[in-house]
């Protein structure tokens, strides 16, 4: 019978089933989305796996079956682009996965993304450096995500090159024969737990507050029951029967609305990550799980909820004052979880693996402590309101007839910003364990960029300064000489540049083609005792006057080989700086006119480009020369700070469910809001007939809202705070709020909740018509 009233019970039935199906299908795809994750992430790192083409130092000979395959992997303005340069050595040599032929030389096969890239105009600059026929597309095998940048390119005379030097290496097939393994870092198992648990938990709310939509209105249907014969335990039967039948519609539509994200999902690209639909297959196990899950907790809540409702032949008794909630079993549920997680604080990362279940159930207990609080709140709060405007008296006199239904609305945002607190929290804290001072000074210089054997300093440094986009270079020959030729022997680091490059390393009393200098580190600079000791090192030659010194020039030869050099008489002495990338460096230093050419093979040249930033692209500007300076050296992008890959990833895992999660809170306070108003209908009719002005019921719509999240909001800030400092104590890091990431977490959520009230307005105003009273 319950059934039957949700699908065959009129239009209200089917209304009522549907705005039930939808909150909980839309639960249910984020679920089912949750539980494909992992799959997804394992075959990323498979098929990464699978076209790896590293021979992992193995010394092996040109035979039929193996290949030459140069990196030529670039970078196009924020996006890592992988290349490879390919040269069959035989018949029998193996294909990149994802690829039918190889190309010609001149040709290249590239991903669907990078192919429509460089068809577009924004592709301009790209085609430059890529300016190969397409031959063909790599398949789907081949790639780790829908939107992944990646090309393999012909090529020949590759064996004349460096082999296993310059970015090139000789391979019989592909694949990595040591799999990674995944880091053990017990603080980042802990990170992914609480991120888990964390995204996970406002959807398990959402759906259980979803299975109660239209509660007023069925019991009402229920009383009538009563009346013409249905004892108390058949109308719960048939509520929970009634429930059921939304919630299996629920996993109908969840089903749907979870393969239409899926397709989706393979044309999106979040934070930098893509994936193909065919990665995104829930286990069997979770996915049954969800199916058995969601209907029981559909069929539980709606039994618990009838506890407290007295359903007789002529009424509901809920709509007389109810009973105040009791605060002390509220309390248990919080403090629970902050006993479960107690024993592991301070264990941090030498202290063994934190527990999974207690970590779990530690920080589930909490966030469901939020749901459990915030109605007692609500309900102690709206009961001492009262005076105010007429839109207030409405929105509080609603508040206190029905303070759960408010309170169950804003529960999902709640505990999501509780969470979002507690993790950015976690993160901030140990942000710095995981983040690392380059020591780059990037307002100095932006690039760097290695001159290749058979290339010149001056040449390299004259092409990438008439670069477009290039304001500076500053170019170093930088090499190694000996006081002898015994192990004995000390040495000392040699610097070669002109007089404006030598002056960003030292500083220097006058200076002109010529000139040498011995530089030290004075005493006190540098950041620590180790750091002076490593620079003070490289200039342990005293480079008298007259002294013969030795570069080696073995690199360019066979055999071992040394060019001698003799200190000149007028040598002057200079105090050495930091240099761009952060380093102060002792030794010799040299002008171009004091450097004898004979030692031109004991020294390598790298370049500091200083960008114009206000020059859009001048970055790939750089790229494009340094490719046609040297196809296998990518030029380094320098950057203040650099991240763990892991720690990165699990941050940006957490941004993309955060983004999923609040959509899904969006959409679900969207479709709660509107199942409020449509129950509410006569009501706001009849005040319009009574002459209550429009502005002043949508004033007391968004009081009705604005008073449980403000209440919401603040509970959850204290909740997020309290489970940040434990998770904070349990890593053995230092407690600090981060205020920014509390505030913008709070912000967030009460925007949500602003964007949603004013998408309810519209139904708001329809509703509130003369002809909503007519009824049958």
């Amino acid at each position: 019978m319950g059934v039957r009233f949700a699908f065959a019970g009129g239009r209200e039935g089917w209304v009522r089933a549907l705005l039930t199906a939808v909150g909980v299908g839309l639960g249910v795809a984020l679920l089912l989305l949750t539980t494909a994750l992992p799959n997804a992430l394992a075959v990323r790192h498979e098929r990464g796996d699978a076209r790896s083409d590293i021979n992992y130092g193995q010394d092996m000979k040109k035979a039929d079956n193996t290949l030459l395959s140069g990196n030529a992997s670039t970078t196009f303005r924020d996006t890592d682009i992988r290349g490879r340069d390919l040269e069959p050595e035989g018949p029998k040599a193996p294909l990149p996965p994802g690829v039918a032929k190889f190309p010609a030389v001149g040709e290249m096969v590239v991903s669907p993304a990078l192919k429509k890239l460089l068809e577009s105009e924004d592709g301009r600059l790209l085609r430059e450096r890529l300016p190969n026929r397409i031959a063909g597309t790599i398949a789907e095998s081949g790639l780790i995500g829908s939107h992944e940048l990646a090309f393999y390119r012909g090529a020949k005379g590759l064996a004349a090159q460096d082999i296993n030097g310059a970015g090139i290496s000789r391979i019989d097939k592909y694949g990595n024969p040591n799999p990674t393994e995944s880091d053990s870092d017990p603080v980042l198992v802990l990170l992914v737990l609480v991120v888990f648990v964390v995204l996970l938990m406002p959807v398990a709310v959402f759906i259980t507050a979803a299975a109660r939509f239209g509660g007023e209105r069925r019991d009402r249907r229920l009383a009538a029951l009563r009346l013409v014969g249905a004892d108390g335990r058949s109308t719960r039967r048939i509520a929970a029967g009634e429930a059921l039948a939304g919630s299996v519609l629920g996993l109908v539509l969840g089903t749907g609305f979870f393969l239409i994200g899926r397709e989706v999902a393979g044309s999106v690209e979040v934070f930098g990550q893509s994936v193909f639909p065919s990665y995104l297959n829930p286990s069997p196990l979770l996915a049954l799980l969800v199916a058995v899950a969601v209907p029981a907790a559909a069929v539980l809540v709606t039994l618990l909820a009838l506890r407290g409702v007295v359903i007789e032949p002529l009424g509901v008794v809920r709509t007389a004052k109810p009973a105040r909630r009791r605060l002390w079993w509220r309390l248990l549920l919080p403090l629970a979880g902050l006993g479960m997680l107690y024993p592991m604080v301070g264990q941090g990362r030498d202290g063994g693996d934190f527990n999974q279940y207690l970590v779990s159930g530690g920080v589930i207990l909490l966030l469901v402590g939020v749901t459990a609080l915030l109605p007692w709140i609500v309900e102690a709060v709206v009961a001492r309101l009262g005076a105010g405007a007429v839109s207030w008296q409405l929105a509080v006199r609603r508040l206190q007839l029905s303070s759960g239904t408010a309170a169950r609305m804003v529960n999902g945002i709640a505990v999501a910003v509780a969470g979002a607190i507690a993790l950015q929290m976690l993160f901030a804290g140990t942000e710095s364990d995981y983040t690392k001072d380059t020591g780059y000074d990037i307002s100095r210089a932006q690039m760097q960029v290695t001159v290749p054997k058979g290339k010149t300093l001056a040449a390299t440094a004259e092409e990438l300064a008439a670069t477009k986009g290039v304001r500076q270079v500053y170019a170093f020959n930088e090499g190694f000489v000996n006081d002898g030729t015994g192990e004995d022997a000390s040495w000392a680091r040699v610097t070669v540049a002109d007089c404006t490059s030598l002056r960003e390393v030292a500083k220097l009393p006058s200076c002109r083609d010529g000139d040498v200098f011995v530089s030290h580190v004075a005493p006190g600079a540098g950041e620590s005792d180790s750091d002076r000791q490593a620079t003070d090192d490289e200039s342990n030659v005293t480079a008298r006057p007259g002294q013969k010194l030795y570069f080696d020039t073995s690199e360019a030869a066979e055999k071992q080989t040394s060019v001698v050099w003799t200190v000149p008489k007028a040598v002057k002495q200079a105090e050495s700086i930091a240099d761009p990338t952060g380093y102060r460096r002792g030794g010799i230093l040299l002008t171009p006119g004091a450097f004898p050419a004979q030692a031109a093979a004991g020294v390598r040249g790298e370049i500091y480009v200083r960008v114009d930033d206000s020059l859009p692209d001048a970055r790939d500007y750089v790229r494009n020369t340094a490719a046609r300076i040297n196809p296998y050296e990518e030029p380094m992008t320098w950057v203040s700070t650099e991240s763990n890959d892991r720690y990165s990833s699990i941050r940006t895992g957490l941004f993309v469910g955060a983004a999923c999660v609040l959509a899904l809170i969006g959409a679900s306070l969207l479709v709660s809001q509107l199942e409020q108003l449509r129950e509410r209908r006569k009501l706001l009719s009849a005040l319009v007939a009574f002459g209550t002005r429009r502005r002043t019921l949508s004033l007391s719509v968004l009081w009705q809202t604005a008073i449980p999240i403000t209440l919401g909001l603040l509970l959850a800030s204290v909740v997020g705070l309290t489970l940040g400092v434990v998770l904070l104590r349990m890593t053995d890091t230092a407690v600090r709020v981060d205020w920014p990431s509390v505030l913008s977490m709070t912000g967030v959520g009460a925007g949500v909740v602003l964007v949603v009230t004013l998408l309810s307005l519209p139904p708001l105003l329809r509703l509130m018509r003369p002809d909503g009273l007519r009824t049958e």
